[in-house]
């Protein structure tokens, strides 16, 4: 298709239509819309009446214009994230707005150097030396270009073994994925009848993919997904949910009906039923396109009947290892275990690095082996994978072990958890120790990177660097998942950017292997699912102290009443999950002497207010405290001083202006704090001046939190303040000038800071100043002078606009690196 068809086609009309929405829609956008209308308008009868000669563009012309039908293309896939995001994402729609407004900019700029209508117009008739007037049209355009097809990331440093493990990882479940479903005429043979379950004649229907534990269901699915056959048939109006042992139905439920319908819930309250009939007449006012719904990991028929939408168009895949009913699937794909030539090249991928044996290597025992898996992808990855780099004597005692093997049962699952069981057993000690804890934390739910490793350092006597390297041990042998955003890798990252995920499976068999101990003696007291009471086993032997060192509670709501004593003398580790608005924490923190660490994480969709502060006062060792989705009541009235704890991390919380008080007196409270971390926190505008004196802290984190818009004065006063992390708080309109006084700053992030209008002079004397992350500040137009004094610099991340003046920095600056790194920005992962 010529370029000018494209201009005067469909998708030009449809830009502009998204445009007229913007207009009507968002005040953030409004202006940026209304500019681009004008000049689009303006261009198109220009293009027409090339059009309509018929004379056939210059090369060079023609390729000019298809770069500019690339930004317009980008612009339209623009403009439809802004009609669809909703108001309430104040922080994505700010995001949204600085795009538009570089968008306008680029059409301006190519608008306005010489591509002027006459010019474009007399350039079909005049062919005579018109080359020199386009030379800085070509130069702006080769910009675009580069700013739209091309742009680098830049994350700043590789991420040492951690940030290599995360790319191995991605590239191994990469290639699992595409592998799995490509072994041979089994899986085909699935993915074929799942498909045509899916595509079938009837416009509704329920369907089903059974399988054991670690059979690939999920992979299946997930494959179905991506399916170009499935995309278009259901117009890529496909839409996967976990829903896990214990979900929270009516949440799971709204979050459902909110994506098939496009329609949002605010009208219903917490608890509130969804009226059926309500459903099914919102969903008939509209068009019934076919709409593919996936739900994965489904545990019982209780929690899949009311999620289950008999609307026409809605077709609805579940993933569970059980056999629904007649009454409620309509039908069902048995998903079989692989066969050995199936089986065989997925083992030798994970246990040699390639599809087969290598030379010299008894066949025979890699066949024991592989046979004593079953045929379970998940065992041959988990296993192949221990056994790599192994010797052969190795070898020949793992067959022998996993033959002796009993059934344990009648149950196949728990079979092959005792196969899968020597993965575990033949790790190092402190190794197989950190796998354990992994079955502390709820199924299906991100597992924040500080969490785990701030409890492994409690736990096992290690510093961070063990931990990560543990971390990467239990990776690379795929014991879990490692799962980063587009910012992490870097050395100076903040941890909750990586997240740890567990295969189900592998937390069964965490649970399984930590619960063969009496349940007083067991090193892990691990509730499995969440339920509304406490286990009866524990209640039962309620009597004799629990020697656990790490004990995991998931419930909901829990009152004062709902808790029994417990005596808990050798606990360092509490994780506290729940699902409720209000929350008593247990009595029984008070018989906790050795709590080292403290994990309280809400799952419901609105902040939880905690009751029974009080026992903070009994904490004498905590160290670490994570509060993730609570609302955050008056320090100064609610905690005594914890004289031991280094670490406050706080996500997704309300503040409740608690922050805002003068009287906060944070030295009193936390006189050891070392790092102080606030992530997609609301109502607090400024950082109490108290926090100035924490003469310990060296690591102050401050991130998407809308609305802060000041930092202390005196922040100079931190004299062993290493990393500042401001990132994505949009009313920060300046750094005090005392930041000049921070001698041991390495760090310094302040990306997606759009308010921020300049860098103080005084950072010149930041002589320790190692990385600087400024990326998406797009009020910050000119540099400081004393930049070039940072001596130890070594990189700098900023846009295009300020990159120049950097350059020029680099030049007195020995060793430093400027960098124009990719816009990028994700929510995806509080969904989680």
């Amino acid at each position: 298709m010529a370029v000018t068809d494209f201009f005067v086609g469909e998708i030009t009309t449809e830009l502009l239509k998204n445009l007229l929405l913007i207009v009507k829609k968002s005040t953030l956008c409004r202006s940026s819309a209304e500019n681009l209308i004008d000049s689009i308008n303006g261009l198109l009868p220009i293009i027409q009446e090339i059009k309509q000669t018929g004379v056939e563009l210059p090369q060079i012309r023609q390729t000019q214009l298809d770069d500019f039908s690339k930004l317009l293309r980008d612009g339209y896939e623009l403009a439809g994230k802004v009609v669809h995001s909703g108001r309430w994402n104040m922080y994505r729609n700010l995001q949204l707005a600085r795009k538009m407004e570089r968008l306008e900019k680029r059409v301006a700029r190519f608008m306005q150097v010489t591509m002027q209508a006459h010019v474009l117009a007399d350039v079909h008739h005049v062919r005579f030396n018109m080359e020199q007037r386009f030379d800085v049209l070509e130069h702006r355009l080769k910009a675009i270009k580069i700013g739209v097809d091309d742009k680098s990331g830049g994350g700043g440093g590789g991420g040492g073994c951690l940030g290599e493990a995360v790319k191995r990882m991605e590239e191994d479940e990469k290639w699992f994925e595409n592998s799995f479903v490509n072994l041979g005429a089994g899986i085909e043979l699935g993915k074929r009848k799942v498909k045509e379950m899916l595509m079938g004649e009837q416009d509704r229907g329920v369907f089903e993919i059974c399988g054991i534990g670690g059979s690939g269901k999920t992979t299946l699915a997930k494959e179905i997904c991506k399916d170009d056959q499935v995309k278009s048939y259901f117009k890529d109006k496909i839409f996967f949910f976990t829903v896990s042992q214990s979900p929270n139905v009516e949440q799971l439920r709204k979050m459902i009906w909110e994506k098939i319908s496009g329609c949002n819930l605010h009208g219903y309250g917490h608890g509130e039923m969804l009226p059926q009939w309500n459903l099914q007449y919102q969903w008939n006012t509209k068009s019934a396109s076919p709409v593919l719904l996936i739900l994965d990991d489904v545990w019982s028929a209780s929690v899949l009947e009311p999620l289950i939408f008999k609307i026409p168009g809605c077709k609805i895949l579940v993933v569970s290892r059980i056999k629904f009913p007649p009454s409620i699937i309509d039908c069902i794909y048995d998903l079989e275990l692989l066969k050995e030539d199936e089986a065989m090249p997925l083992f030798c991928h994970f246990a040699f690095g390639h599809n087969s044996f290598p030379r010299g290597f008894s066949q025979k025992l890699v066949k024991e082996i592989v046979d004593e898996c079953e045929g379970l992808p998940l065992a041959l990855k988990v296993i192949g994978s221990s056994l790599k780099g192994k010797p052969e004597m190795f070898w020949i005692s793992a067959k022998n072990r996993l033959s002796r093997c009993q059934p344990v049962c009648e149950s196949h699952e728990l079979q092959l958890l005792e196969r899968m069981k020597l993965s575990i057993d033949c790790l190092p000690e402190k190794v197989r120790e950190c796998f354990l804890d992994l079955g502390a934390f709820p199924e299906d739910k991100r597992i924040p990177l500080d969490v785990l490793i701030n409890m492994w350092v409690e736990l096992h006597d290690i510093d961070e660097e063990e931990a990560f390297h543990i971390l990467v041990e239990l990776s690379d042998k795929n014991l879990l998942n490692l799962v980063k955003d587009a910012r992490a890798g870097d050395m100076y990252t903040s941890y909750y950017e990586i997240s740890v995920f567990q295969h189900d499976v592998l937390r069964d068999l965490a649970i399984h292997m930590s619960n063969r101990d009496d349940i007083n003696q067991r090193k892990r007291l691990v509730m499995p699912r969440r339920d509304v009471n406490f286990p009866r086993e524990w209640e039962r032997n309620v009597d004799k102290p629990f020697h656990a060192r790490v004990i995991s509670v998931h419930t909901d709501e829990m009152r004062e009443m709902d808790w029994f004593r417990m005596d808990c003398p050798k606990a360092e580790v509490l994780i506290l999950n729940f699902a409720s608005s209000e929350y008593f924490l247990p009595p029984f923190l008070e018989n906790m002497p050795k709590l080292r660490a403290l994990i309280i994480i809400n799952y419901s969709a609105g902040n939880a207010v905690l009751h029974n502060m009080s026992v903070f006062s009994h904490l004498t060792n905590l160290r670490s405290l994570w509060f993730e989705k609570i609302s955050v009541t008056h320090l100064s009235d609610s905690t005594n001083p914890l004289n031991n704890l280094r670490k406050i991390s706080l996500v997704l919380c309300d503040m409740k202006n608690s922050l805002d008080e003068s009287d906060v007196d944070l030295p009193g409270l936390f006189p050891q704090l070392s790092e102080f971390t606030m992530d997609h926190c609301i109502n607090f505008n400024k950082l109490p001046s108290s926090i100035c004196r924490l003469h310990k802290l060296n690591s102050l984190s401050i991130t998407n939190c809308d609305s802060l818009y000041e930092l202390p004065s005196d922040l100079g006063e931190l004299q062993t303040l290493q990393v500042i992390r401001i990132y994505a708080c949009p009313h920060l309109k300046r750094l005090p000038p005392g930041i000049g006084h921070l001698v041991k700053l390495k760090y310094l992030d302040i990306s997606q800071c759009v308010g921020l209008r300049c860098l103080p002079e005084a950072i010149g004397c930041c002589r320790n100043l190692e990385k600087i992350d400024m990326r998406e500040c797009p009020q910050i137009d000119s540099l400081p002078s004393a930049l070039s004094f940072l001596e130890s610099l070594r990189c700098v991340i900023c846009d295009e606009e300020v990159f120049c003046q950097w350059k020029d920095v680099e030049k007195a600056v020995p060793g430093l690196c400027v960098q124009v790194a990719e816009e990028c920005y994700t929510l995806d992962w509080l969904s989680q």
